[in-house]
């Protein structure tokens, strides 16, 4: 797509098209334009979350899951809770579980039940 396209194509979603909008999200997955996804998300399309969610959960880009966790994606913190998991990183799940996310807490329980079934005592 030449930039031109692109330009004519980001003016037509601007202006609310929405098939323009549909395509460049998808274009911006693609090629991991997380500026481009970004700035849509901002504007509340749940499309361009759901890619940022998507391309940061690849990259393993903690920060950027937070951040949109903050926003208040959902599924960014259940990325969230599942890598902290894995990693056994109870300081995140820590931090998750004060912010008000029960699936934190409920895994916090479950490691401190673990961990107290298996200590010598």
């Amino acid at each position: 797509m030449t930039d031109a396209n692109l330009s004519e194509m980001r003016t037509r979603a601007e202006h609310g098209d929405t098939d323009a909008l549909d395509e460049l999200i998808e274009l911006a997955g693609e090629q991991g334009d997380t500026e481009e996804l970004r700035h849509w998300a901002a504007r509340g399309n749940q499309d361009a979350v759901d890619q940022l969610v998507e391309l940061a959960t690849e990259r393993n880009d903690l920060p950027e899951l937070r951040r949109l966790a903050d926003a208040g994606s959902a599924d960014a913190v259940d990325q969230l809770v599942e890598s902290a998991s894995e990693r056994n990183d109870l300081p995140e799940l820590r931090r998750l579980a004060a912010t008000g996310h029960a699936d934190a807490a409920d895994l916090l329980a479950e490691l401190a039940d673990e961990d107290s079934t298996q200590s010598p005592g």
